[in-house]
């Protein structure tokens, strides 16, 4: 059972009793990403959750590691589209020491201007690093041609000419406005007693004042009008394709049948970056694609948001085949679809392989902290709670719907990532075939 208390302040507190181990996990998530960044400081939420382990005056970032890992924790902190979170796995008569260390960097955070410094040559190299990666050109080409009002935009770590501009008074300011109870959830589960915890986080967290938090402007994107094509050139060998089509956020009815059919077309996303995955050598891409020598691989991403995102597929392309030919057979599979609703059967699968993912990434007492923080975010906890129920109740029909409805060529972004070498070898076919019509 899940006790949830919101604290004078507007810290909204989730904790659960799991008595399976002598542990507990601590998270403390804030309702701030890249979403809430603008042109000119993008990628700032990222660079503050990197300053969050440069310390406090009662908790010097040099020893905040070590002191966690002699009493036997692991720590750790994520920055995505809608949230930051921040949290510490430890021994359960210990955990008293990651309660008073968040509650600490929750106000004192020093962000010590040669820190700043330092940490902006780390995280251009990472963006830099990023750069090398084809298919991270790729989906960050696709994500911007997909978001040109929303911003969703670009992606959490930012954009160079901002990361190489941003200030310490800007990384700063960002920390106050959005680091404070009242945009905050703290998730606790594991081996304690709820009414004693309560009061513990109470004495600790509660004299923090609640802030003055900005007032959210989303930008809807508007309608897209017609099929968007993305061509990237670069360096290596191989070919890659995504295309990625509308999806809805995750509160809303269309998630749970639009995950059965990312289910049924690819092998079902995990939702859960600290899960492991499955085998989707069953799905109808799999088939269509991978065993007929399209293509390498295939793999689908859907994934849960606070606003309507993106659903990608993306291939990589068989070096004996070409992307033309992938696509043509990627598209016959989703009109099969849109065409006739998956047997029953077919959906029973997809559906069970879909539990079974869950279940796989829900089972540890750290995982269930994440589901219960991670839902929080753009729902409820509930969401986490009813998850199994919603996907039990998708029927062919809704598939079918879904199918129709979201995964129209028209509402497609298409990218393609070209090797040099292969357009290099592709020009030379074209200049072959101009000079055999002269």
């Amino acid at each position: 059972m899940v006790t949830k208390v919101n604290l004078t302040n507007g810290l909204t507190v989730l904790l659960k009793e799991i008595h399976t181990a002598p542990i507990i996990s601590h998270w403390v998530w804030y309702r701030v990403g890249s979403r809430d960044e603008v042109a000119g400081i993008t990628g700032i939420t990222h660079w503050v959750e990197h300053m969050q382990f440069k310390g406090t005056s009662r908790f010097p970032g040099n020893l905040m590691d070590r002191s966690i890992s002699r009493l036997g924790g692991a720590w750790n902190a994520f920055t995505y589209l809608d949230w930051t979170t921040f949290l510490e796995t430890m021994p359960a008569e210990k955990i008293d020491l990651a309660l008073k260390l968040e509650a600490d960097r929750m106000t004192a955070s020093l962000f010590d201007p040669a820190e700043v410094a330092s940490e902006r040559t780390v995280i251009i190299s990472e963006r830099q690093g990023h750069e090398n990666e084809p298919l991270f050109r790729l989906s960050e080409e696709v994500q911007a041609a997909g978001f040109r009002v929303h911003s969703y935009h670009h992606e959490v770590i930012g954009d160079l000419a901002d990361l190489q501009t941003i200030q310490r008074e800007d990384l700063y300011h960002h920390y106050r406005t959005y680091y404070v109870p009242n945009n905050a959830v703290l998730v606790m589960t594991g081996d304690f007693n709820t009414q004693q915890m309560l009061s513990r986080i109470r004495e600790l967290y509660e004299p923090i004042g609640e802030g003055s938090l900005p007032v959210r402007r989303t930008r809807p994107e508007p309608d897209q009008t017609g099929e968007r094509v993305i061509t990237v050139e670069g360096p290596g060998e191989t070919t890659y394709v995504q295309a990625a089509y509308r999806a809805p956020q995750a509160s809303h009815p269309d998630f749970f049948p639009y995950t059965v059919l990312d289910s049924l077309l690819t092998g079902p996303s995990n939702l859960n970056m600290f899960g492991g995955g499955i085998s989707n050598k069953t799905s109808r891409l799999y088939r269509a694609l991978v065993d007929q020598e399209l293509a390498v691989s295939v793999f689908g991403g859907l994934q849960a948001t606070l606003d309507p995102f993106l659903y990608t597929i993306t291939l990589t392309i068989h070096p004996n085949s070409a992307e033309e030919k992938a696509l043509a057979a990627m598209q016959q599979e989703i009109q099969r679809l849109q065409d006739d609703p998956p047997p029953s059967d077919e959906l029973a699968r997809a559906v069970k392989q879909a539990r079974a993912l869950f279940a796989y990434g829900s089972e540890s007492i750290s995982n269930q902290a994440f589901w219960l923080g991670f839902a929080e975010m753009f729902s409820s906890y509930e969401w986490f709670d009813n998850y199994l129920e919603n996907l039990a109740a998708v029927t062919p029909q809704d598939v079918q719907r879904i199918a129709q409805t979201y995964l129209r060529p028209q509402k497609r972004i298409l990218g393609i990532y070209k090797p040099v070498q292969r357009v290099e070898q592709d020009m030379a076919v074209i200049r072959d075939e101009e000079e055999a019509l002269v």
